[in-house]
């Protein structure tokens, strides 16, 4: 099961991310299960608009750096434009797990190494994969979501 994250402050980020749905699965894989989409605070540099955030889980032939190049590529077809690290972006599409894997390249790191350290990421994480176990930390989702220290607002949108 590969698990994706994607996030959008700019723009229509509704619209974005049922878009960034759509072209997944066209192009990644047949998706299944989405979580509801969350309205969180930014994270990092905090100083831009509040994002909207959502998990997919995902069925996919592509290989871990494959799966890289296509997200990558339908972020550029959204409007993508990487200009800094954790800023404002039209869209955001972050691969938190495939499978077990534990990989890491200059390019990709998976699990995401992050993704333990935001409520963002976890909230919406453990409404479809509570109990995944991170294949690192040994710990479930709905484990990693009660220890994680950030507390920032993920509210589900309405």
């Amino acid at each position: 099961m590969t698990i994706l994250l994607l996030g959008a402050n700019l723009g229509d980020r509704r619209s974005t991310l049922q878009r960034a749905v759509d072209l997944i699965a066209e192009h990644v894989g047949a998706i299944v299960k989405q979580s509801s989409l969350y309205e969180t605070a930014p994270w990092g540099v905090t100083n831009q608009p509040a994002y909207l955030n959502q998990v997919l889980t995902v069925e996919t032939n592509l290989a871990p750096e494959a799966l890289l190049v296509q997200t990558q590529a339908i972020e550029q077809e959204l409007g993508r434009v990487r200009l800094e690290k954790w800023g404002a972006r039209v869209i955001d599409i972050d691969i938190l797990y495939y499978d077990q894997l534990i990989w890491q390249t200059n390019t990709l790191t998976i699990p995401h190494p992050y993704l333990h350290e935001r409520r963002f990421t976890l909230v919406p994480l453990a409404e479809i994969a509570p109990d995944f176990v991170h294949p690192i930390l040994q710990k479930t989702t709905l484990e990693l979501l009660e220890e994680c220290g950030d507390e920032s607002e993920v509210l589900p949108l309405r």
